[in-house]
């Protein structure tokens, strides 16, 4: 991937101690240790530290669904789609960072305000909301499902505990989500600088990495006993039903990328910030290898019988020696990465639901008292959430073809398309309407899909 630098060339390096702070579009850190009032010596976050706070935030649920796409699109098809969203991601990325920088605009909320207006800002803070929300939802749903097993179908699947203990009123999905949230997810939670989550986004990475090697292990295992056959390389398309079908891995590709919203955030704790290109495509390299091969050795491992969430084929004898403790060391790594996931997703969050509610107030950071309430609400809201859905990936697909769309592509390219800053050049605009019109049409396409298929499972079900 190749694209051009997020400033001119001309430009000096810019450190974290140059930047101002600009009320509510600041993110929650005051910029000079003069207005850091009770924060700690901070000089600004490492290269390593934000490459892996960029990639946390990229990698999340989307990881597990990603086999699925091959299983419709095919081996080529998918792993080609794959390589061609990072592209169209850091392409979006670059066009975000060079209109904030001629601009100096410090949050993606604000960026969109100099271009769009008061509404176009209110617009991009919804979006993270109803994108973020339904994610972290998301995650404590499959939380509560490794751990605590799920029932949403019509066979159980057992969890981690109740395999290990039994079933107990400790090992059910409320009592295990509540110890999880009190114990993990509200400490971490509690950081006021997304930068003290480095360590934590560094575990999860390797949580990820560690699912990605048993994977890569069985795979090869099961390929040297001719436990594997040929996977399928090509889509079948057999009807205009099986065509439309090939759309509705867009939101999940899409929700696989979508890092938008806490690219500021990163940037603006960086201490060079000139390092920010470097990041960018650092932790796009990275997370596209796991994809990657993720994709690539679960569909070779399970083929046509690959499910929505490859997670599930993680529960039934694999046909190795040491299956069950392989499939729990799986499910337990990928649960771990997602409880180190929910912080970095939550901080942008509540930093946006803040911006919405209280624009005009004290910058979040130096008021303990509403930091901690809407830390509080939120995260009560998400655990009710978790409790009381059963299942939203088909929620899940909706906010990937709407909000994810929208943060992902179609904001960036419609900032290019207005070009406040006369920056953009003829191929920025003509790559920013291919952005709009493939966003546009693919998500149409795949949300009715989704809609079509849903109707006519519901209407099976009554038969």
């Amino acid at each position: 991937m190749t694209i051009g630098s997020f400033a001119p060339k001309t430009e000096k390096k810019k450190s974290r101690k140059s930047k101002s702070v600009v009320n509510e579009n600041a993110p929650l850190l005051p910029k000079t240790q003069e207005e850091d009032l009770g924060f700690d010596d901070f000089n600004g976050a490492s290269f390593s530290g934000a490459v892996f706070n960029l990639a946390t935030t990229i990698i999340g649920a989307g990881i597990m669904a990603l086999p699925a796409t091959l299983r419709e699109l095919g081996m080529l098809p998918g792993l080609v789609a794959i390589i061609f969203m990072a592209f169209l991601t850091d392409k979006s990325i670059e066009f975000l960072m060079r209109f904030s920088r001629a601009g100096k605009f410090l949050s993606y909320g604000s960026l969109m305000g100099g271009s769009f207006g008061k509404y176009g800002k209110a617009l991009v803070q919804i979006c993270v909301i109803i994108n973020n929300i339904g994610v972290l939802i998301v995650y404590m749903i499959i939380i509560g499902d490794v751990l605590s097993g799920t029932s949403s179908s019509e066979d159980h699947h057992t969890g981690i505990l109740e395999g290990w203990f039994g079933v107990h009123w400790w090992t059910g999905r409320p009592i295990v989500l509540l110890i999880t949230t009190l114990a993990v997810f509200a400490p971490l939670a509690s950081f006021k600088r997304i930068d003290s989550l480095r360590f934590t986004s560094a575990l999860s990475v390797a949580l990820a990495v560690v699912f990605l090697v048993i994977a890569v292990g069985i795979a090869i295992v099961k390929l040297l006993s001719g436990g594997v056959g040929m996977p399928r390389l090509l889509p079948v398309v057999t009807d205009f039903s099986s065509f439309f079908k090939l759309f509705t891995v867009v939101p999940v590709l899409v929700t696989a990328y979508i890092c938008h919203y806490n690219v500021h955030s990163i940037d603006n704790e960086l201490e060079d910030t000139s390092q920010m290109q470097g990041v960018v495509r650092a932790a796009l390299a990275l997370c596209s290898s796991v994809y990657l091969m993720i994709s690539f050795f679960g569909f070779l491992l399970f083929g046509d019988g690959t499910l929505d969430d490859v997670l599930a084929n993680f529960d039934t004898d694999l046909g190795i020696p040491f299956s069950a403790v392989l499939n729990d060391a799986v499910r337990l790594s990928y649960a771990a990465h997602l409880m180190l996931v929910f912080p970095v997703v939550f901080y942008p969050l509540r930093l946006n639901i803040d911006g919405l509610l209280f624009s005009k107030s004290t910058p979040l950071v130096l008021d303990n008292f509403r930091f901690a309430s809407l830390t509080v609400t939120l995260i009560g809201l998400i655990f009710l959430g978790a409790n009381f859905i059963p299942s939203i990936w088909d929620a899940f697909q909706f906010t990937g073809a709407t909000a994810a769309v929208c943060l992902g592509f179609i904001f960036p390219a419609a900032i290019i398309l207005r070009n406040r800053f006369n920056l953009a050049t003829k191929s920025d605009k003509i790559l920013a309407v291919l952005m709009i019109v493939m966003a546009v049409f693919s998500n149409l396409v795949a949300i009715y899909s989704d809609a079509y298929s849903l109707i006519k499972r519901n209407k099976t079900s009554r038969e």
